[in-house]
């Protein structure tokens, strides 16, 4: 079955597919179908400078196949997502891809199906996305990580010491081995991580890097000869990441996610970052290609375009705006939203709330997703029977901690994810803001959210001390009083009838104005609203 032009793929035909490739390899029948083959998958996300100043770009990902002789066969990424289902589940992964019959595809780095192979064992639910069966697993424990500070043969500076980069490890507010305890509720530790440098590279920064601004670095040869350069010092059988820092620019990117090479004798795959100096000299952009080192995508907001660095709620998406700033590790990173804390198996059975469209209204108090500790709901899930593949989720955001102080206010913050892919921001404007850090993107008391068809009403009843009261299910009835009255959108409606908002039906959020308009949308019930 050929899925090259398809858009997506129902979870059943993706069940299938990946039920019966895992039934051919168990049955030791790779010789029989030669476009079978295993390997590492390795992903490898590519973001540009965003602080102030700095002129828009967009950022890279690459996805490649690494076979066990360390071949590298890269894959079209687009088509790797419809193939896999959870592209981002199988990072750093041992997998199975199947190419199909046709060898031409191969060499295109067209694929049919994505699939584990470090767990075929397990057998494979139909009825629910691969992500939440035998795909994704946890990241937890220690997660030991090592810096390693390597300089161009041609470029002397050291922008750092190693005692700086040896601080960011720490334990204390502001340090990274203090971040990821707390995003990660206790889950994750950095415990044994550690610095080592400088070490000179064998070759000049030319040799490594193919132009500037969008050439190309050749991360492989970093990876090999930076390691190889440590390797006298560093044991690398020890640690479960490694953050790669170059003393000059690379091609104008930092880089995140997955390297396979030469490690301690054996060919090894590995989380790994690429940071030249305007990111480690701040921690946000670090944490950022730690997350994709962790296997995390980016996150967006709902304006349409192709910039996944607009989402200021997420350093995994616009880490810069809305940021606290320390006098010693720069721009800190914020939270993770709450999807993606799932996604690595971080948020608690007890602190999730899962709600059924169509049954009664429910009260939810929602805590802070930063609060540790909590004995309250942190993550409501939500999905719309008429919107296959999607789902929403509801958490509380807060200005307090030593990440979150600076956000853009406190506030019910809203996501729709499709097919397991990125969480999208909703953003109740029309059009929707560039940068979702505006008003419409922050749910307070009073305002209520109205889904796609109508299907849920969500309304923020009151702040508390930790988060706030939530309200959601079918459409409320008022009773003794007066509806809530719509904020102005620039059309007419009634409170039962809201303004054409946000939200399509379609799996990338609608360009601008498309609710607005009714471009790419079949009816009006297909797009959700805000009143208040």
């Amino acid at each position: 079955m050929a899925i090259g032009k398809s858009a997506s793929l129902t979870l059943g035909m993706r069940a299938m597919l990946a039920c019966g490739l895992g039934a051919v390899l168990m049955m030791g029948a790779l010789q029989a179908r030669a476009q079978i083959v295993q390997g590492q998958l390795q992903l490898q996300w590519g973001d540009p400078r965003g602080d102030d100043g700095q002129a828009k770009r967009t950022g890279k990902l690459r996805v490649a196949l690494v076979t066990d002789d360390g071949k590298r066969q890269a894959l079209d990424p687009a088509q790797a997502r419809i193939a896999a289902g959870d592209l981002y589940a199988l990072a750093n992964r041992r997998v199975a891809v199947d190419f199909g019959t046709d060898p031409r595809r191969a060499a295109r780095g067209k694929v049919e199906a994505i699939v584990p192979a470090d767990n075929l064992g397990q057998s494979y639910d139909p009825a629910v996305p691969l992500k939440t069966g035998p795909v994704a697993k946890a990241v937890a424990g220690t997660t030991r990580w090592v810096t390693v500070a390597c300089k161009f043969s041609d470029i002397a500076t050291e922008q750092k010491t190693v005692e700086f980069f040896r601080g960011q490890y720490g334990t204390l507010a502001g340090q990274l081995g203090h971040y990821w305890p707390e995003v990660s509720y206790g889950k994750v530790t950095l415990a044994g991580s550690d610095a080592y440098g400088w070490f000179t590279l064998p070759q000049p920064r030319s040799y490594y890097i193919t132009g500037e601004g969008d050439g190309k670095a050749d991360l492989d040869k970093l990876f090999e000869d930076c390691a190889a350069a440590a390797d006298p010092v560093v044991n690398f059988n020890a640690v479960q990441g490694i953050n790669m820092m170059f003393n000059g620019d690379l091609d104008g990117f930092a880089w995140g996610g997955g390297a396979c090479g030469p490690l301690e004798g054996a060919n090894r795959c590995i989380r790994n970052t690429w940071n030249p100096p305007w990111a480690f000299n701040n921690l946000a952009p670090l944490a950022h290609e730690m997350g994709h080192g962790y296997g995390l995508p980016h996150s967006n907001n709902s304006d349409g375009d192709d910039d996944p660095y607009d989402n200021p709620w997420d350093v995994m998406s616009d880490g810069w705006r809305n940021a606290v700033a320390n006098a010693t590790y720069g721009t800190l990173p914020k939270h993770i939203n709450i999807y993606q804390r799932d996604r690595l198996g971080w948020v608690d059975a007890a602190r999730k709330r899962t709600v059924a469209a169509g049954g009664p209204r429910v009260t939810v108090n929602l805590d802070a997703a930063s609060l540790a500790g909590s004995l309250n709901t942190q993550m409501v899930v939500f999905t719309i029977p008429q919107e296959a593949g999607v789902l929403y989720t509801l958490e509380a955001r807060k200005r307090t901690g030593a990440y979150e102080a600076n956000l853009a206010g406190n506030a019910v913050i809203i996501h729709r994810v499709v097919n397991g892919d990125m969480a999208y921001s909703i953003d109740a404007a029309v059009p929707p803001a560039n940068v979702s850090n505006n008003e419409e993107s922050m749910f307070k008391v009073g305002e209520t959210w109205v889904s796609p068809y109508n299907a849920y009403w969500v309304t923020v009843e009151s702040e508390t001390a930790t988060g706030f009261v939530v309200s959601l299910g079918p459409q409320p009835r008022y009773m003794g009083g007066p509806a809530p009255v719509r904020r102005s959108t620039g059309g007419t409606a009634s409170a039962s009838q809201p303004a054409l908002l946000s939200t399509p039906a379609s799996r990338k959020p609608r360009q601008a104005g498309d609710c607005a308009t009714g471009r790419g949308v079949s009816t009006q019930k297909q797009c959700g609203g805000r009143i208040k």
